[in-house]
């Protein structure tokens, strides 16, 4: 049984960042399953591992580490032959632009919590669904063109980095909830190269639901 533990929600985007993170290494994991829907994050033993009561939460070198960016850095300056994070300075900032602009402006709106307290605002039946559309249409809006800045195969050049592991996660989100991708044409292109790559395929939700 491996001693790196992953806490991971199978639908949540910040969990799925790091699994391909830990697949790409690679490094040996189990998943122990954190049922948000449920409220496992809340219980007592969680709060314990991550004050937050978010997922995921990765266990390794004996260290408990939380939020999905700064886990994936860690493992990125474990492995820096693995060019997670770019080895010139420049490059690195570039590179946490891209995920940023997915981690920190698209996914804290679209977030679990925030839109289950928006139905409480509102009677609208649709409310929800438009809410989720607008936030995650706008954000790929400005990705698009971000990513546009830089020639290659993926996000930065043509190397995989920390911003295509956020970037596949935004992409199954933005169509679970019917977004029109039709005018991302460079995101959809790079989500379809990663989606041939085992590391990410063995990371899909459809591949760590319980």
């Amino acid at each position: 049984m491996s001693d790196v533990v992953l806490y991971d929600y199978w639908r949540s985007s910040a969990s799925y960042r790091v699994r391909i993170a830990l697949n790409l290494l690679p490094v040996d994991y189990r998943i122990v399953p954190i049922n948000l829907l449920e409220g496992a994050h809340k219980k007592s033993e969680y709060l314990a591992l991550n004050p937050q009561g978010l997922v995921p939460t990765l266990v390794i070198d004996g260290r408990t580490l939380t939020q999905s960016l700064a886990i994936i850095e860690y493992l990125a300056e474990l492995r820096p032959e693995c060019g997670l994070l770019p080895s010139d300075i420049a490059g690195r900032q570039n590179v946490r632009a891209l995920a940023y602009s997915i981690a920190m402006d698209i996914h804290p709106i679209c977030n679990m919590h925030v839109v289950a307290h928006l139905t409480t605002m509102t009677d609208k039946a649709d409310a929800r669904e438009n809410w989720m559309k607008h936030f995650i249409t706008d954000g790929l809006r400005k990705l698009e063109a971000m990513i546009g800045k830089f020639d290659g195969d993926f996000s930065f050049g043509d190397a995989l980095t920390m911003a295509d592991l956020c970037l596949v996660p935004q992409v199954y989100n933005a169509r679970r909830w019917g977004v029109d991708m039709t005018d991302f044409r460079r995101i959809v292109d790079i989500d379809t190269k990663c989606a041939k790559l085992a590391a990410f395929q063995a990371a899909h939700p459809d591949n760590v639901r319980p």
